[in-house]
């Protein structure tokens, strides 16, 4: 039979991306079960932003028309414990976290991977816009190459950012049908296989909470806690804030401090003295340093070597900077050096690191649903596919 039936979990949010998924398989003849993943609910208090009634009715409706089995893992408590409690402490600090990637390192691909295999998956599939290469279990839409983690074909949706800190463990025993799609192209797999989510918006919250405005999240949370915003340069007042966790390294707006005509940027939060600074204009030396400490370095497959020269992404979508890649000996900190200058890093944001640059145009989508198909079947080698770069890993900006 097709791929021996291989069993396949497939993380299904109730959105297009993972119920196209879900189809990909069944049609390429995998054993498909649908897992949706309850992280939040109206006993944390944000019910109105977080449907997960309606998703996981969505679920329910896709699982009946795939007529694939499916069930719910509850995982409440523990992403309570290891992502939220992280995301308020951070900021609290004064740091700037990226819950999205803790989420994905101790929730997708570790409590559901880990729950899936025990149910008798041989592996995991998800909707993330990011491709697989060079592992012996190779799915039919993976390229033959080094083993590791890759960017997407699509450069407005490639979430590699967001799986920067998986292991190799965890990559192995996963798949991303979705990495040589673009996003337009999902569209029309999802309306050629009818499924009733094919026009269902996509969700832009924090991973698993849903589309919620951060600043109220974290005022539920930590409350206000007003202090004075100082100009670096003059050492003067200039206004106040209402809590540093509202605010973030190269902000420009929403600090009520306008009207300059060099419009003021956030370069610093003291949480000692609850103290923001702000400079004027994007280019001061207090928001374009050459280089940038990193801590907390993880590699996928591997880091890269000491003084070799890399590509680095401070936030999702910047266009990947070259620069040289340096390490203490133990290879668990170290710093990047700019050959000019990065901009506004902040402490607590995850640096990805890649092998190369890789283009942030946007590719012409195929239209008919047979050449789209035909995406999946790699009919290029891999040196001839586009966008496609090894994401090393990352580490946390200190």
């Amino acid at each position: 039979m097709k791929n021996d039936r291989k069993k396949v979990f497939v993380a299904l949010s109730g959105g297009v991306d993972s119920a196209t998924v879900a189809a990909i398989l069944i049609e390429q003849g995998y054993d498909v079960t649908g897992v949706y993943m309850k992280n939040w609910s109206s006993d944390f208090g944000i019910a109105n932003n977080c449907p997960w009634e309606e998703d996981v009715a969505d679920v329910e409706k896709i699982a009946a028309h795939l007529d694939i089995p499916w069930r719910v893992y509850n995982f409440e408590r523990e992403y309570r414990a290891r992502v939220l409690n992280y995301f308020f402490s951070e900021y609290k600090a004064g740091r700037t976290p990226n819950p999205d990637i803790l989420c994905n390192n101790a929730i997708k691909f570790d409590l559901f991977l880990e729950k899936a295999i025990a149910d008798g998956a041989e592996a995991i599939a998800t909707g993330h816009y990011a491709r697989r290469a060079g592992f012996s279990s190779r799915f039919e839409w993976e390229y033959d190459a080094i083993e590791g983690l890759y960017t997407a074909a699509d450069s407005q949706k490639d979430q590699g950012y967001f799986l920067q800190r998986i292991s190799r463990e965890q990559l192995e025993k996963a798949t991303f049908p979705l990495g040589n799609f673009v996003k337009s192209e999902v569209r029309v797999l999802a309306n050629h296989y009818s499924l009733p989510v094919a026009a269902k918006k996509d969700s832009q919250g924090i991973c698993f909470i849903g589309d919620i405005d951060v600043r109220d999240f974290l005022k539920r949370e930590l409350h206000t806690k007003p202090g004075d915003i100082i100009d670096a340069d003059t050492d003067e007042k200039v206004g106040e804030h209402s809590g540093l966790w509202f605010y973030t390294i190269g902000q420009r707006h929403g600090m009520g401090i306008g009207g300059q005509k060099t419009p003021y940027f956030v370069a610093k939060k003291d949480a000692d003295t609850n103290i923001l600074y702000v400079v004027k204009g994007a280019g001061h030396t207090l928001l374009t340093p050459k280089t940038v400490e990193l801590s907390e370095l993880h590699g996928i497959t591997r880091l890269p070597v000491s003084g070799q020269k890399i590509f680095v992404s401070l936030r999702y979508r910047e266009p990947p900077r070259k620069v040289t890649f340096l390490t203490d000996e133990q290879g668990s900190a170290g710093k990047i050096e700019y050959s000019d200058t990065a901009w506004a890093p902040a402490p607590g944001q995850s640096a990805m690191l890649l092998a190369d640059t890789v283009s942030m145009e946007i590719e012409t989508p195929e239209t008919s649903v047979e050449q789209i198909k035909k995406k999946l079947l790699r009919q290029e080698k891999y040196q001839e596919a586009k966008r496609f770069v090894q994401i090393y890993g990352g580490g946390v900006i200190s």
